[in-house]
């Protein structure tokens, strides 16, 4: 179901939170709500003052209105250019897509991206954007253009190798074959790239195998970066995704429960995990170091760690 609203801004200023910071200070979402259908999703409260109360069924389907009815900002490119044009902006990196795939579904019907690229492009601004969808690739030439005059940075999001999983737990999104298509893809222009192996869920993809399935198709496709990170449960994200463990994984619940007694898994997991990455990282010469691709003159913010996750 999509509903066309009109923006009264393209851009959105980040606020800053206790848990790290970002390269970036301003999101652009064309979207509101996500196709997609990840159960495990950190955005699903953006719907909870627009719509009621989520509807729970075990049908192992979509259940969420987050999944099931998404605005479309139809003057999204407009909005933009008002902004970019403006004497007080300063060309910062805009990360586009920070709360909804730009490249969900939706954007095959309406192409709002590539008005978007377009006025990117016109004012030369530096971007950082992520997709589970190789839809992206129809935008490759506006993309590169923008990676000829400015940064660019694309990131592609992969948490299993197992479609079988993965149908489940990202129902829409691109197959994980077709999102490495991406990455090598870009590979070929002046753009950074990037994994995004968020979120590593415990149980269910944190097995060494997945992991270094993920990592070693990664390194092949010679990207600048990989960063994983681990499952964080709360919210509207922790109701819909206990619901989704009860629904598929019943095993799952009492584990769950005890590792995600607080928002973040427990300190001994975590440092487990985080070891076994940092070893396959280094087995496969892997950089989680994001800032240095991005090559960002401005004051760098705290970077990212492994544990900060």
């Amino acid at each position: 179901m999509f509903e066309e609203i009109q923006a009264k801004k393209a851009l959105n200023k980040i606020k800053k939170t206790s848990r790290f910071s970002l390269p970036f200070q301003w999101d652009l979402n064309i979207y509101r709500g996500c196709e997609h259908g990840c159960n495990y999703c950190y955005a699903m409260y953006s719907h909870s003052y627009l719509e009621k109360e989520e509807k729970i069924s075990c049908k192992g389907k979509k259940d969420s209105d987050f999944f099931r009815k998404i605005y479309v900002k139809t003057n999204i490119a407009e909005a933009l250019e008002k902004q970019l044009g403006a004497p007080s902006w300063k060309k910062e990196v805009i990360n586009i897509g920070g709360v909804c795939d730009s490249y969900q579904p939706a954007e095959e019907k309406y192409g709002l991206m590539r008005d978007v690229l377009a006025f990117m492009i016109k004012y030369k601004n530096p971007i950082t954007l992520s997709t589970k969808s190789d839809l992206i690739l129809r935008d490759i030439d506006l993309l590169s253009e923008l990676a000829d005059l400015t940064q660019v940075n694309i990131a592609v999001t992969v948490t299993t190798m197992d479609e079988k999983l993965g149908s489940l737990l990202e129902p829409v999104a691109s197959p994980p074959e077709k999102r490495f298509s991406v990455m090598r893809a870009f590979k070929d222009t002046a753009a950074t790239t990037g994994l995004h192996m968020m979120p590593i869920l415990p149980f269910l993809t944190d097995n060494p195998e997945n992991l270094e399935q993920v990592l070693s198709l990664t390194a092949e496709c010679e990207v600048d970066y990989a960063l994983p990170g681990l499952l964080y449960l709360r919210g509207e994200t922790r109701k819909h995704f206990f619901n989704f463990l009860a629904c598929n994984f019943p095993e799952l619940l009492d584990p769950y429960c005890r590792l995600y007694a607080k928002g973040g898994a427990d300190r001994a997991y975590k440092a487990e995990l985080y070891g076994l990455l940092r070893n396959l990282m280094q087995k496969y010469n892997l950089s989680a170091d994001y800032m240095k691709p991005l090559k960002i003159k401005s004051s760098s913010p705290k970077q990212l760690r492994l544990t900060d996750f």
